[in-house]
């Protein structure tokens, strides 16, 4: 398998916004764009690189989730389980020089239909303080090929879907963010901030982007922390009428 992690270089970037949706929840994940206006009610940011390749991300937030969909619709090399993407997220975007344990990272490969997830504050420098760790409840990585209904290019290219929990995460309206597709048919690497010069495949969190809620919607509130914040509110209500107005005499 693909060595995950490497040294780098600083790069600009520009932030990536990330939208609210209600439709990710409809979404099928069998790694690819299945029908036409699946990942339409998302994010749309497209990056191109000195060779000539484009890859387009889109990217959404929903209830108890992020969604991401990696297309690199230039790969018309179809290298099964030897292509990768990963992508990585700053929980509390502190910008570490070695991955701590708010570093996340989530990778499949194409035709994979189980992903990894890994966690910062590892041990082991060799990679770079990342370390595997059971997949969250939830979580999703899978990869194949877009065809037909992929609304960029119908020529077949490898695509890759993730759905990751933001209670992983916790909830913030901005995240250290760093992708990464490995193309084997050319052994290159794309990554965003674009154009890093990048060993293997994941660099220090420091050099990461970042991804964040133009509303600040991204921090949604899940059903138990509605049911608590009613809650609380009507126990104030209850304990004011209980009180009646309270008498002054002068």
């Amino acid at each position: 398998m693909l060595a995950l992690f490497g040294f780098t270089m600083v790069h600009a970037y520009e932030p990536i916004p990330i939208t609210v949706s209600n439709t990710m929840d409809k979404i099928i994940f069998d790694g690819k764009w299945t029908f036409e206006y699946e990942w339409k009610a998302s994010s749309l940011n497209t990056y191109s690189y000195d060779d000539g390749t484009s890859i387009v991300l889109r990217s959404a937030h929903q209830g108890d989730f992020i969604y991401v969909f990696l297309d690199p619709i230039t790969d018309h090399n179809l290298n099964t389980m030897n292509d990768h993407a990963i992508i990585c997220f700053d929980a509390k975007n502190n910008k570490s020089t070695k991955a701590d344990l708010d570093d996340y990272c989530f990778m499949t490969s194409l035709g994979g239909r189980s992903g990894f997830a890994y966690q910062g504050g590892h041990y082991s420098a060799k990679n770079n303080f990342l370390g595997k760790i059971q997949n969250p409840e939830g979580f999703v990585a899978v990869s194949t090929m877009s065809d037909t209904n992929d609304r960029y290019t119908p020529v077949p290219h490898p695509s890759y879907e993730f759905k990751i929990p933001t209670d992983l995460l916790g909830r913030e309206s901005m995240y250290g963010f760093y992708f990464a597709i490995y193309d084997a048919h050319t052994k290159k690497i794309y990554t965003y901030p674009q154009n890093l010069t990048v060993e293997n495949f994941v660099p220090s969190p420091n050099h990461w982007g970042e991804i964040y809620s133009p509303d600040s919607s991204l921090p949604e509130f899940g059903i138990p922390m509605i049911i608590l914040f009613l809650s609380i509110a009507s126990l104030i209500l209850f304990s004011k009428v209980k009180r009646g107005p309270s008498l002054q005499f002068r």
